[in-house]
């Protein structure tokens, strides 16, 4: 089939690009020339495993090109929204202002026929909007919500093999004429078991906000129980292992640690928490309000537990932070926890120095206040403390009693829990994890 791919961030690169591998005509567009140019040479603008490697394959096969001028969708069988939706500045809810600039400057282009699929997370009622918009317009194309359920750093994974496909239609029904379509986009997965869900516009857009939500919700569940073993002498690590072991509640995403971050979770609690609010279901997620307010608290925890390491003042103290990253293998620092606690140490006084492996360059156009280091040996020379605030595998990998020579005063503090506390102390090292006696 003939594809094209609106946005070529994130989402709309790799998705691009995995259309292209599992055989069809692609065109990725962007506003952005220098996404273009970096995405037809075959280069990532962003650090995301396999994806370089994957680009160059279609590519060379004539399957795959970027360009800006959006009349290049034109003869597409499928245009795939995938634009990004931040949030609103000083606001709680989403900026649709990509979405619709996409679909306005896309329904010239579109034919009789052609189906286009959003992928974009969006407020509930978008799609019904947009559909009623390309009704007005007479284009007679059909809108599905496609949303997209990517984890970064396994992206390429979870767009070729998903755990499932969720079609939203108008009509909520398997006879709509975009199922079949996109039956034909998916075929490969498809054909491999990948399960796959119809449904109504509005529940297509809820599936991605209710998903979302509740990963939120269960990370700020395990880190309130790290709040409360902190105080009762417990240790949430066991806790977690215990619960995790009954097959209802399950042990992914109960690591007690510093918190969520990046560009999804956070920014979409707040605009479906704004959205339900614009419906008057506030009530039904007020319980979203304190997820929020956990998981930013552990960021100050962070700072507390780093202070009561220093002896009680942070002034003059040398820190090295391991981890810009919100998380391992992506370069991704929006809304990242470990950077976030990196400027509020430095801002009350600490000489403090971040390294990463992927996410150096793109932290310092955020924070370029802040000291950075590539070379993790050098990074944590004469340090006083060291904070692991993002669990790459070469942090996890350090060996204890190699680095006790390089620091001034072997003092570590484990913020994603991710280490071994015996085999650190055993090396002379004063270790503090969350939660965890």
């Amino acid at each position: 089939m003939r594809i094209s791919v609106i946005g070529c961030g994130y989402l709309g690169a790799v998705h691009a690009a995995c259309m292209a591998k599992l055989g069809h005509d692609v065109v990725g567009i962007d506003i952005d020339e220098r996404k273009v140019s970096e995405l037809s040479a075959a280069r990532a603008p962003f650090f995301e495993p396999g994806l370089e490697e994957l680009l160059k394959e279609v590519q060379e096969t004539g399957r795959l090109s970027f360009t800006s001028d959006m009349s290049a969708a034109k003869g597409s069988d499928v245009h795939f929204i995938c634009v990004g939706t931040p949030q609103k500045k000083g606001e709680n809810a989403a900026d649709l202002t990509y979405v619709d600039s996409a679909m306005l400057r896309l329904l010239p282009h579109i034919e009789p026929g052609n189906v286009v699929a959003g992928k974009s997370t969006v407020p509930v009622g978008t799609a019904t909007r947009l559909s009623t918009l390309m009704a007005d317009q007479e284009c007679g194309a059909h809108l599905v919500w496609n949303p997209e359920f990517l984890r970064e750093g396994h992206a390429i994974t979870d767009t070729l093999s998903p755990d499932r496909f969720v079609y939203g239609v108008i009509d909520g029904s398997e006879d709509h004429p975009a199922v079949a379509v996109l039956d034909d986009v998916y075929a490969t997965p498809l054909e491999a078991g990948t399960p796959r869900l119809v449904m109504d516009h509005s529940t297509a857009e809820l599936v991605k906000t209710a998903a979302n939500s509740f990963l939120a919700t269960k990370i700020s569940f395990i880190n309130a129980m790290a709040e409360v073993c902190e105080a009762t002498g417990a240790d949430v690590t066991r806790l977690a292992d215990a619960i995790g072991l009954d097959d209802r509640i399950g042990r992914k995403f109960l690591q007690a640690g510093i918190g969520f971050g990046g560009g999804c979770l956070p920014k979409d609690i707040r605009a479906f928490m704004a959205r339900a609010g614009e419906l008057g279901a506030d009530q039904a997620l007020t319980f979203l309000r304190e997820v929020d307010a956990i998981n930013m608290r552990r960021r100050t925890r962070v700072v507390e537990l780093t202070r009561e390491l220093c002896g009680g003042s942070l002034l003059g103290t040398r820190i090295t932070v391991l981890g810009a990253a919100f998380k391992p293998a992506s370069d991704d620092v929006r809304d990242s926890p470990a950077l976030s606690i990196a400027a509020q140490l430095q801002l009350q006084g600490a000489d403090v120095t971040v390294t990463d492996p992927k996410a150096i360059a793109n932290a310092a156009r955020r924070f370029p206040e802040l000291h950075y280091e590539q070379d993790v040996d050098l990074a944590v020379s004469n340090s006083d403390v060291l904070l692991l605030l993002t669990e790459w595998e070469q942090y996890r990998a350090l060996d204890p009693y190699l680095l006790t020579s390089k620091v001034a005063s072997p003092r570590i503090l484990d913020g994603r829990n991710v280490l071994d506390a015996g085999k650190w102390r055993a090396a002379g090292w004063t270790y503090r994890g969350l939660g965890r006696p």
